[in-house]
């Protein structure tokens, strides 16, 4: 008498059918998307009802409809395509001179500790001081016309980017700068190749960190002598008491700033790609 032994007994395979594959995979979707955005989703559900049925005051909450009735109304007629443009123009003017100087400074200021210790003081003091406090000082010297509006707002943004680079350069592991000096790495190598790389997620931080400090700040300096602009339409709706028109520019604002920091997201996964893969 023969015994086939267990362990020798053929694989049995079981094939899926490519439609229940899919189903099992649209379900996963569903459920990954519901979690990340289902509380968003019956926040927006609870207002627009809420408003609709009188549970809350639809003269200060319009409802969701008339909200983007209004947006939409603006947009194809034009009248608040302007004010994107001027207020794109003096954000991105101010965030970019910004980027600009920080960014070699920090880098500068991280790498020689006698020149950051000689201006953190300074540095410190003008950061703990609120740009807004400082906005008629800057009107009092640029006067109310887009210089002070956009030295404002590049004040307001400098401060992240320096200080995240700083301490993005910082915080570079010291045997990786060590290790490349002892291979002969020149100064302007270990900089390029170690300390730039390693710096590069540090300084994202703080560029997104001040994309939204740039928006909020832009907010305030078109409130203030201005006559365009996407901050100028929410002070102008609300002295009119155009509530769904105010909404409106609100949310082009929010979506504004959703979009500024996922192209900056984007960017950063391009360029550290690297730091994936230590992880």
């Amino acid at each position: 008498m023969t015994f086939q032994s267990l362990d020798s007994s053929p694989a049995v395979s079981v094939e899926v059918p490519p439609g229940a594959a899919i189903l099992r995979r649209g379900v996963a979707t569903a459920q990954n998307v519901l979690r990340r955005y289902g509380l968003l989703a019956g926040f927006l559900a609870v207002w627009q009802i809420g408003s609709t049925q009188g549970w809350i005051n639809p003269t200060v909450f319009p409802p969701l409809d008339a909200i983007l009735s209004a947006l939409w109304q603006g947009l194809t007629s034009g009248a608040l395509l302007d004010d994107i443009a001027i207020s794109l123009q003096r954000s991105g003017i101010a965030f970019t001179a910004a980027v600009g100087l920080a960014i070699p400074l920090g880098l500068f200021m991280g790498q020689i500790r006698a020149v950051e210790q000689a201006l953190d003081p300074i540095l410190q003091f003008f950061r703990q001081t609120s740009a807004l406090a400082l906005y008629p000082v800057f009107i009092l010297l640029l006067g109310l016309g887009e210089a002070s509006k956009v030295f404002v707002i590049f004040w307001a943004t400098l401060f992240p980017i320096l200080l995240a680079t700083i301490g993005g350069v910082k915080e570079v592991d010291r045997k990786l700068i060590e290790m490349a000096a002892t291979f002969g790495a020149s100064r302007t190598t270990i900089f390029r190749r170690v300390v730039l790389p390693a710096s590069v997620p540090s300084i994202f931080v703080g560029l997104r960190l001040s994309a939204t400090t740039a928006l909020l700040l832009l907010i305030a300096a078109e409130m203030i002598g201005a006559n365009k602009g996407l901050g100028f339409q929410v002070m102008n709706a609300q002295y009119n008491f155009q509530i769904p028109q105010m909404f409106a520019a609100i949310l082009l604002l929010a979506a504004l700033g959703l979009t500024a920091n996922a192209l900056l997201v984007t960017l950063q996964r391009r360029l550290c790609r690297w730091a994936d893969l230590t992880h």
